[in-house]
């Protein structure tokens, strides 16, 4: 699998998975991840993660409301986390295949530009 940049990463749609498509390697996956800020491996390997605090709970809730508008559009589910009203987190992988697929990386790279209101 080739390594992208964000702006191409962007420019894709996210393919519906139903299983059969071959995960990232522990190298690709890595070599993916030098191209996008703030995101990293957890799980083994199998999922990443990116972590931000946030200006208050309505911040996270809001940030997390764009972020669901673009995972449906991109029918590319993430696991979202906000703990102690200002701790947000993204996780994502691959359901069907239990890993890493390049849509885990089309949809980071879209979250990245997200506007977000952190804590200053």
């Amino acid at each position: 699998m080739q390594t992208q940049t964000p702006e191409q990463l962007t420019n894709k749609k996210c393919v519906p998975c139903e299983g059969g498509v071959p995960k990232y390697s522990l190298d690709e996956a890595r070599a993916q991840l030098a191209n996008l800020t703030g995101w990293r491996l957890t799980h083994e390997g199998q999922r990443i993660r990116k972590d931000w605090v946030v200006k208050n709970f309505t911040a996270g809730i809001d940030f997390f409301n764009r972020v669901a508008t673009v995972a449906e559009d991109e029918q590319h589910h993430p696991d979202l986390h906000l703990e102690g009203y200002r701790n947000a987190a993204i996780e994502l992988y691959t359901h069907a295949i239990g890993g890493l697929s390049e849509n885990d990386f089309i949809l980071a790279a879209k979250i990245d530009r997200l506007p977000i209101s952190l804590k200053k």
